[in-house]
């Protein structure tokens, strides 16, 4: 794995967590070092700790980090790095960054700027695409940018609408307009998010289709005039416009629809003298007609289930072709083995319409990785999850020689995936999963708001053995105290005191017998395993079924206090900053009324009225961080102010 052609001892890797962690093996399996940047609060973190060098660039907010370019740039000359990999987001798409690389002497670790920028501007990309024959979507990708002319178009094109920021990705900047009633607010939250994600609010609108499903082509150019592709992959399952669950190949695509999809990601890729990594991204129709959507010039998140079914490493490519050499293989010489599902785990709420959150994590276990099953994540148990990036834990991959059986394994693997300390959609996961119309394939960007009842049951009661289960790991956990207590001196206190109130974990397997609780008479004997956590205030018991959280009796003296004012007003879902604010005091509002947007975990959320009232006062102006469940805005009734 010598690197043959290259002189480049250290390259810097100007991004942070799962991404950065995973471009630093590569490195040091081809024996390069790793120089890492770090904001304030990242100081502590994974990628830090597994890097030969780092050194700190700023802030939390990654404006004055992870995007300050000069920055960057000043510890690529301190640290000698004579390379950047730019990772995926910030920075990696960012033209004037390759630019300002290559004017220091730099390599990018990437495209020319040109392909970026051609591919970037999405104006751009839909003309070049359509010469070159690749077929596009019907929009308007056009110069002028008020609002009226944007209205016009998507009246003429037909509601509904696809807004979308001309620059990016990731589901940033972009918004369903579903009427011209609402284009304007969706235009205006559209822009805000792009200005905040990529300094530029420029938009173009698109023929939104219905039930399209997401499918993209990973291709790879060489600075020798060679392209080829690496099959494709089916992202359709989303939520807020952003990736859940991805697969390669993409189920029922015959080898004839692969086929043309491959050579038209191959002439896009062509069309712009593309070189290193980049992903052609198609929507598909119910009849496999598919049309071009952009292409992101980087590597993409779901990457690791291509390399899996190619048995490929994805970045050892990217660094070889940055060093000159020609592609590792050639089309004729990449194979399609087996199935693979990247299933990504966040901390959010699912039951909240996916509400990022942040936190520690308290409890971290993961399925053991083998050949088969990869876990690419940039923490560890105890780190924070900050509000200040993408709430990304980590990405499940698992390969196996066929779909259903892959899927199996995901399923299998997600239950052994246990965290606590935070909200996360490990749960959300299993029941998509084994969803019915999932398992058969039958997937589109609609997939989520179409199953919503299937995929959101109603809560039932807690089934009688969780609650055995529950009553099983207290017993555990105070025989485990007892036992401690009486085994240790009083100068040496027991190892589980130091846990006590923060978490237990129990491992048991063992035969339970549930029983009537008035006559005595057996109900059911069971034969269970599994894991239980003890927090502050309720168990978390990790079974094959899923998770469950039994709450624990609160004393009276803590129940009466409780937060005083939440019902008066307007609180903070999530920390986060505040970016705009409506109202004032003495503004009238109605229920609904938008009353001000919070940015947080990189994401825009609007803050509105619970209730009709009127504004008493505004606690926080724009700018100022907010506490989670901090009140935002206090108001009176309507009523009361009448009187």
């Amino acid at each position: 794995l010598a690197w043959k052609c290259f002189w480049v001892k250290h390259i810097l890797i100007a991004n942070r967590g799962e991404i950065a962690c995973r471009v630093m093996r590569t490195a040091k399996k081809m024996g390069v070092k790793s120089v890492a940047v770090y904001s304030e609060a990242d100081r502590n973190s994974m990628h830090v700790a597994m890097a030969d060098e780092a050194f700190c660039i700023g802030p939390a907010p990654s404006q004055q980090s992870y995007l300050a370019m000069e920055k960057i740039i000043q510890v690529a000359r301190v640290s000698a790095a004579q390379a950047v990999h730019p990772g995926y987001g910030f920075l990696s798409e960012n033209t004037e960054f390759a630019e300002l690389c290559k004017q220091e002497g730099i390599i990018f670790i990437g495209p020319p700027s040109s392909a970026i920028r051609d591919m970037g501007i999405k104006s751009t990309s839909k003309a070049i695409m359509s010469a070159a024959g690749v077929p596009v979507v019907e929009g308007y990708h056009g110069e002028d940018q008020s609002d009226e002319c944007l209205k016009d178009h998507a009246k003429r094109i037909g509601y509904p609408v696809m807004i979308k920021a001309v620059r990016g990705g990731g589901g940033k900047g972009m918004r369903i307009a579903h009427s011209e009633k609402e284009f304007l607010d969706q235009l205006e939250s559209a822009r805000r998010e792009a200005k905040k994600s990529f300094n530029d609010d420029a938009m173009l609108i698109e023929k939104f289709v219905d039930n399209p499903r997401h499918v993209e082509v990973q291709v790879f150019g060489d600075q020798h005039g060679n392209a080829v592709h690496l099959f494709e992959r089916d992202c359709s399952v989303q939520r807020r416009h952003q990736k859940i669950i991805e697969e390669a190949p993409g189920p029922g695509i015959n080898s004839e629809v692969r086929k043309r999809l491959g050579e038209a990601a191959v002439k896009a890729a062509k069309a712009v003298n593309y070189v290193g990594a980049g992903t052609v991204e198609f929507i598909m129709d119910s009849r496999h007609n598919f049309y071009f959507m952009e292409m992101n010039t980087r590597l993409q998140v779901e990457h690791p289930v291509t390399e899996m079914i190619t048995g490929t490493d994805l970045v050892e490519w990217q660094l070889r072709v940055a060093a000159g050499e020609k592609l590792p293989l050639m089309q004729e010489e990449i194979l399609l083995r087996g199935h693979a599902f990247e299933a990504r785990i966040y901390a959010e709420d699912p039951n909240n319409n996916f509400m990022p959150g942040a936190g520690p994590l308290l409890h971290l276990s993961t399925p053991p990785p083998d050949s088969f099953t990869r876990i690419e994540t940039g923490v560890r148990q105890g780190d924070e999850v900050s509000v200040h990036y993408d709430p990304m834990i980590a990405k499940l991959v698992v390969w196996a020689e066929d779909r259903q059986a892959a899927l199996r394994k995901l399923r299998y693997s997600l239950h052994r995936y246990n965290i606590v300390g935070l909200s996360t959609n490990i749960d959300f996961l299993l029941s998509l999963s084994g969803h019915p119309q999932f398992e058969a394939g039958n997937v589109h960007t609609n997939f989520i708001p179409q199953h919503h009842d299937e995929l959101f049951p109603t809560k039932k009661a807690t089934p009688p053995e969780v609650m055995c289960q529950a009553a099983l790991g207290l017993i555990l956990k105070e025989k485990m105290q007892t036992d401690a207590f009486r085994d240790q001196s009083d100068d040496k206190f027991s190892p589980f005191a130091s846990s006590t109130g923060r978490r237990i974990n129990i491992c048991y397997t063992r035969k339970l017998s549930l029983l009537d609780g008035e006559n005595g008479k057996l109900i059911k004997n069971m034969c269970t395993s599994g894991i239980i956590l003890l927090t502050h205030m309720s168990l978390i018991l990790f079974l094959q079924e899923g998770s469950a959280q039994v709450g624990l009796p609160v004393p009276k003296y803590l129940s009466a206090v409780s937060s005083v004012g939440m019902q008066s007003g307007a609180v903070a879902p999530m920390t986060g900053t505040v970016e705009k604010v409506f109202v004032k005091a003495g503004d009238k509002v109605q229920i609904g009324d938008p009353l001000m947007v919070m940015i947080a975990m990189k994401m825009e959320h609007t803050i509105r009225a619970p209730k009709a009232g009127v504004i008493k006062k505004v606690n926080f102006q724009e700018g100022a961080q907010a506490n989670r469940h901090a009140p935002l805005v206090e108001f009176v009734d309507e009523e009361a102010e009448s009187k």
